[in-house]
């Protein structure tokens, strides 16, 4: 079949557009000269830009600066969007002009176009919404697309991030909860160390999470600054008075989350702190749980020769040679999804680093690294919630076999014997194969009697 065109026009001249397309010219030309890759603007920022376009939209209008049937006709184009239709028109890659310019015009032209379907005039026509004229009216791509990059982080948090660590962190309580008598050998140096109880080593998971998710909800109050009304370089210049406000509040309304104005328009455009501090966030929420991974993986290596205190789900076979084999493969997938967002988070510190003057120029590579981030660790923690986590149980036997074995706890001792006899108990405990009940009586140094009276006085309840 030979794909039919239609002529567009731009500043530049005529272009060939897809007939069946509701994109234009300055998208056109960003798909031909931008086609970099496989990676796409995240699909989040369409929705974002939709109610960016759609607030602007009713401002416009209620100041005069756009009648109420061109304003209706672009309202109507959002909505379809929000609604999840014509998901097919934004196509841009990442690797375009730094400012999102062309993404900007990308679903300007897309809702001007649509606008002319919906009149029953051509595509391509402008008519009778233009998409400079009046869909981006009072706005720039510098203080659309950063305030776009901010509602789309905000909504990425508070709908999929935040719950899904909830979850993870409400799983880990819950066996912390059902292992708090269980005694165990706790390790510093991956050597063996005093006694703990199960509970309290996976309370440690619980806290690392909890102190993420305050770190997340006290970055997300930068996030809702948005610099729209700023336009070109953050004067504003081509907004009627107050358009900030109003358009800030419009959006308020619209997403029920409490948007307000950035402080200052030029720090904001030209750089992305906010951003760079969530990414800073999601990557040190990264390394929580590459430690929480890591951990279990350690603790259920076996299911003979390793640690084997925990017991984890076996969801596939582990290898197509050896037979019976069960790996730790939630544990790998959280570890490697961590490694990224580490990655990602030193894309995103150069990048905002990069800003020129009053315009920042990396802001694709900012929002499509944040997004990517958010979407791996929210996924990646419910996987490992759903079939790693909520499936585990204690291996009781291996657990009391090593705290049996165990000579840490001679640690106990040292009020009552002294630093030097303990010392003297280890070793000769190490030299003899003994364990350290057994130890103490050969040497006489205490009672069988009085070590298992002393050792049970151990308080693991203190923090």
């Amino acid at each position: 079949m030979v794909e039919e065109f239609r002529w567009e026009t731009d500043s530049i001249g005529r272009i060939k557009v897809p007939s069946n397309k509701l994109w234009g010219a300055q998208t056109q030309r960003s798909l031909e000269h931008f086609n970099i890759g496989e990676d796409l603007i995240p699909k989040e920022m369409v929705e974002s830009y939709a109610l960016i376009k759609k607030a602007s939209a009713i401002v416009n209008s209620r100041e005069n600066l756009l009648k109420k049937t061109l304003s209706d006709l672009i309202i109507q184009v959002c909505d379809e969007i929000l609604a999840g239709k014509h998901q097919n028109e934004f196509p841009l890659h990442v690797w375009m002009t730094g400012s999102g310019t062309h993404f900007n015009m990308n679903v300007n032209e897309v809702i001007s176009n649509r606008c002319s379907q919906l009149t029953g005039n051509p595509l391509g026509s402008k008519i009778p919404v233009h998409p400079n004229d009046h869909v981006n009216l009072s706005q720039s791509s510098n203080d659309s697309f950063p305030s776009a990059m901010h509602i789309t982080a905000v909504k990425g948090l508070n709908n999929r991030l935040i719950p899904s660590v909830k979850l993870l962190r409400d799983s880990l309580q819950l066996k912390v909860d059902e292992w708090s008598e269980i005694v165990k050998v706790g390790r510093t140096h991956m050597q063996d160390a005093v006694p703990l109880t199960l509970g309290q080593e996976f309370s440690g998971y619980v806290g690392l999470l909890n102190d993420n998710l305050r770190r997340l909800n006290v970055n997300i109050q930068e996030l809702y600054r948005l610099t729209l009304g700023g336009t070109a370089v953050g004067t504003g210049i081509n907004t009627p008075p107050r358009f900030d406000k109003n358009v800030v509040e419009e959006i308020s309304k619209l997403t029920k989350l409490p948007f307000i104005i950035v402080p200052n328009k030029f720090a904001a455009q030209g750089s992305h702190d906010a951003l760079v501090m969530l990414s800073g966030v999601l990557k040190t929420l990264s390394t929580s749980l590459y430690k929480i991974a890591n951990d279990i993986r350690i603790l259920s290596s076996g299911p003979r020769c390793g640690f084997h205190e925990i017991d984890i789900p076996a969801n596939e076979p582990g290898s197509s040679i050896m037979p019976g084999k069960t790996n730790p493969s939630q544990c790998e997938s959280l570890s490697m999804i961590a490694v990224q967002v580490m990655s990602n988070d030193m894309a995103v510190t150069l990048g905002g680093g990069g800003g020129y003057l009053e315009m920042n120029v990396y802001k694709p590579l900012i929002i499509y690294n944040i997004m990517h981030s958010i979407r791996i660790m929210a996924d990646g923690c419910h996987k490992f919630r759903k079939f790693l986590v909520m499936g585990m149980e204690p291996d009781k036997k291996q657990i009391n076999y090593f705290l049996e074995h165990s000579l840490m706890s001679i640690t106990v001792l040292n009020p009552i014997i002294g630093y030097e006899k303990s010392s003297r108990v280890i070793k000769y405990a190490l030299d003899n194969g003994l364990t350290l009940k057994e130890a103490v009586s050969e040497l006489k140094i205490i009672s069988e009697d009085d070590f298992d009276r002393l050792i049970d006085r151990i308080d693991l309840k203190k923090t």
